[in-house]
């Protein structure tokens, strides 16, 4: 039986076009408020959600990402406010899927079966681990597979065949290919590497390829989507809150309005 981020990217490679998956860290700019923004994701026309577990030490998230998680931290988010997070925003729309995107350390130190169990229960459809290695993952992946998650791992431009093709076999969901060597951020332009990265990692699976760092407008979404099964945003919601200046509404059409600029241009590849 198909998982149901599977079911989601299938449903938008029937429509000849590829997913949109925003991400927004849970408890930014308050818990209440990351709800609602990420909400707000979906109704603009997000197909998948990741909600970021804050972490302080954010190897893979550049200088807005990061700015977003020191909000949340100084106002004391924790697991259980990104298990509340997924599942309200679950809840609320049964027709998306609803990923957490952590860092291995506090997944560990919360214990792998008991985050794995909880997740599940508050409707979530799997976890993005962007820093744990395939080679230390079985047990996670063993968790996950009891309560129909899927684990999402990441490859860079940097990665061999040979490791993409063990990255690609151990993970389900999608695979997520980072455009660019470096971290979160939005750019002027999405990295040539992209595109052969989503080649080399295809002839390894036939699980989707979708592409993240450095999206932000309608433009780079097509482009990005005439290669790839998924493009992924983060910063450039991210942004759009910092930009309100604790203007809720305004943060909250100002990424509503985003995901439907960028829900046109997956569909114009």
């Amino acid at each position: 039986m198909a998982s149901k981020l599977s079911g989601i990217l299938a449903a938008a490679k029937a429509e000849d076009r590829a997913a949109l998956i925003g991400y927004l860290p849970a408890g930014f700019p308050s818990v209440d408020g990351g709800v609602r923004a990420v909400n707000a994701l979906i109704e603009g026309g997000c197909d998948i959600v990741e909600v970021g577990l804050p972490h302080s030490d954010p190897v893979l998230d550049g200088p807005t990402i990061q700015t977003a998680d020191d909000i949340a931290l100084r106002a004391g988010v924790r697991i259980k406010d990104v298990l509340r997070t997924v599942q309200e925003v679950a809840a609320a729309h049964p027709g998306a899927a609803v990923l957490v995107m952590t860092y291995w350390n506090p997944v560990d130190r919360y214990g792998v079966a008991r985050f794995a169990a909880d997740l599940a229960a508050a409707g979530g459809a799997g976890c993005i681990l962007p820093d744990l290695p395939v080679e230390e993952s079985e047990e996670w992946r063993k968790a996950a597979g009891e309560h129909g998650l899927d684990t999402v791992f990441v490859v860079a431009p940097s990665s061999r065949d040979k490791r993409l093709a063990e990255v690609t076999a151990a993970g389900s969901g999608f695979v997520y290919a980072a455009a660019v060597m470096g971290v979160t951020g939005s750019r002027a332009q999405v990295g040539d590497l992209a595109e052969d990265l989503v080649a080399r990692t295809r002839a390894t699976t036939e699980l989707p390829v979708c592409v993240g760092l450095g999206v932000s407008t309608r433009e780079q979404a097509a482009q990005v989507a005439g290669f790839a099964d998924g493009v992924i945003v983060g910063s450039a919601f991210v942004q759009r809150i910092l930009d309100a200046d604790g203007d809720e509404t305004a943060a909250l059409d100002a990424v509503r309005a985003l995901a439907g600029e960028l829900a046109q241009g997956v569909r114009r590849r």
